[in-house]
């Protein structure tokens, strides 16, 4: 395989990413028509506190990651009863709630030390079997229910009144998959970046077609191709890949937007 994926840590990491660019195009064009883009942010910073105790109590980060996920996803829930209160509200509240704990944790119980950058920002670069397959699986998941669930996803897309019945269920099991997402994104790009997967790519898509079908695609391909980019720049520039992800899928947005803004 040609520079700069001719040894294994970078084919993995290659891997790894066009995996996440199909969940990331396929279930963020979701993620953004339904415009939960800050709450999938939140639930990848929630997390933060369940990463900081399995590093040091050497507990799997994943199922700390699915623990403090679900957590915050149940925290919303009850406060959402509090009409005075809106969402965006009780979401950043929790969002700060979790960073600071984090934060206390990392530094003055557990004292992670340099340990908390991986944490927040992914080791792409030292990804295990268990990240890939967990991550194929998640894809999986994403396929398949996007397949079985595009009608009431669509509707509640389009008009979010729209919710009842087993629609209800269909969105439990979207909120569900976002929670899966975050996890499996975790270890690649870490806490504080998931949104470089799960909402820009599609965010940026969203500004070239307005058809589900042809934004999933387009934002597919938007993120293997980022991907792709991001691991060269890490590279040759001896940089983070995560960080280096952000940055590029953040300029694209930028070119697009400002390409795309009327004259």
């Amino acid at each position: 395989m040609p520079y700069p994926f001719d040894t294994a840590f970078m084919e993995r990491a290659l891997l790894e990413l066009l995996m996440l660019a199909v969940v990331g195009g396929v279930l963020g064009a979701w993620i953004v028509l339904r415009r939960m883009a800050f709450f999938s942010h939140a639930v990848g910073t929630a997390t933060f506190p369940g990463l900081v105790v399995a590093d040091a109590a050497g507990v799997p980060a994943q199922a700390a990651a699915l623990i403090s996920g679900a957590g915050f996803s149940g925290g919303v829930g009850p406060l959402g009863r509090e009409r005075r209160v809106g969402d965006d509200t009780r979401t950043a509240m929790l969002l700060v709630g979790a960073l600071a704990l984090g934060i206390v944790l990392a530094g003055d119980v557990f004292e992670a030390g340099a340990g908390v950058d991986r944490l927040l920002f992914g080791s792409l670069l030292g990804l295990s079997d268990l990240d890939l397959w967990l991550t194929a699986g998640v894809a999986a998941a994403v396929l398949g229910a996007d397949r079985a669930l595009r009608r009431p996803w669509t509707a509640a897309g389009f008009d979010p009144a729209w919710s009842a019945g087993w629609a209800h269920r269909a969105d439990r099991a979207f909120v569900a998959l976002i929670a899966a997402a975050v996890v499996v994104a975790l270890s690649a790009v870490g806490a504080l970046l998931v949104t470089a997967i799960l909402v820009v790519p599609a965010a940026t898509a969203r500004l070239l077609t307005s058809s589900v079908g042809r934004l999933q695609a387009v934002a597919v391909l938007l993120a293997a191709g980022e991907g792709v980019v991001a691991l060269a720049v890490a590279r040759e520039w001896n940089v983070g890949p995560g960080a280096a992800l952000a940055v590029v899928a953040a300029l694209v947005f930028a070119a697009v937007a400002v390409a795309r803004r009327p004259r």
